[in-house]
């Protein structure tokens, strides 16, 4: 579709705006200004941007003084050696020191494809999200990137916002909606079940619910922008109303998303779950959609998690 643009752009294009009214804004990044579309931003505003090279503890470091002294750093890096190479970074100068640091990790899931579990990135929401201090963010579309880079100009403290590499298709109609850090959106009510999805899986979630609602089963799709803070609020409506909940995640099955719902499920209204991502296997190497299709993060795989739980 011609909508469809990489979610790292909308990035670049959303602080490339926001940049010539706020000075303070800085984007580093580590040898990926490419990859991360930041050359336009480097362009542009050639005293805002840093390029630290092949070095991502020192990109968090720098990017924690940079903070310090009153600047609004954008650290963009690749999610798999961001969220691992540079952890006690992230977790020390950032979140344990409070510093108003934006980490985004780019081309993160499985969107290197076929470069394998080394360049994959599936442990990342289970690392940052134990963190304490450190928001942890996923947007589903250029829409949601958008509103949700601005929301970030202004919210204080440290984030970890992971996108992907490929272009994505809209999930939202325009970015003409609320949008607040911590607060999941409902993109389709329902009464049988919940789906609960994050980042690039929402628009599975949502052709999902398009094909169960021809099979008569009506079916909530929640899009938990924000793994941390946690909308327990609508994770517990959800569970009372819908009885029923699939969570799916370009992520492992564990310390994810499905992982962060079960826990507050379990200890505050159980129902039966369904954790839908990647099992304890190195992932599959391929293109995005050969690893979800592989691994049940399909329309398929969906209906057919909602037909077990609903014993059909």
């Amino acid at each position: 579709m011609a909508n469809q643009i990489p979610n790292r752009q909308v990035i670049c294009e959303t602080l490339l705006k926001l940049a010539q009214e706020d000075r303070d804004i800085v984007v580093l990044a580590s040898d990926s200004r490419g990859s991360a579309a930041m050359a336009p931003f480097a362009a542009a505003y050639p005293e805002q941007f840093v390029e630290v090279g092949i070095a991502e503890q020192n990109i968090v470091g720098i990017s924690a003084g940079l903070a310090h002294s009153g600047k609004k750093p954008f650290v963009t890096s690749p999610a798999c050696f961001l969220s691992m190479r540079s952890i006690e970074q992230i977790k020390v100068d950032v979140a344990y020191s409070a510093t108003n640091v934006k980490l985004v990790g780019i081309s993160g899931g499985v969107s290197y494809g076929a470069l394998g579990m080394s360049h994959h990135s599936v442990q990342d929401l289970a690392v940052t999200r134990a963190i304490p201090g450190l928001a942890v963010l996923m947007p589903a579309d250029r829409h949601e990137t958008k509103r949700m880079t601005e929301a970030l100009v202004g919210y204080e403290g440290g984030a970890y916002i992971r996108i992907g590499r490929n272009p994505v298709e809209d999930v939202y109609e325009s970015g003409d909606y609320e949008f607040t850090i911590g607060q999941a959106v409902t993109m389709r009510e329902g009464t049988d079940l919940t789906i609960i999805a994050s980042g690039e899986t929402v628009r599975v979630a949502l052709d999902a619910e398009a094909a169960l609602s021809e099979s008569g089963i009506s079916c909530r799709i929640l899009n938990m922008h924000t793994i941390k803070p946690l909308d327990v609020e609508a994770i517990l409506r959800a569970a009372k109303e819908t009885g029923r909940i699939i969570t799916v995640e370009e992520h492992s099955i564990h310390g994810g998303l499905g992982a962060a719902v079960a826990e507050v499920v379990i200890q505050h209204h159980p129902v039966p779950m369904r954790i839908i991502g990647i099992p304890d296997e190195p992932a599959i190497a391929g293109k995005t959609s050969e690893v979800f299709d592989h691994y049940g993060i399909s329309v398929r795989g969906l209906k057919q998690a909602a037909f077990d739980l609903l014993g059909r």
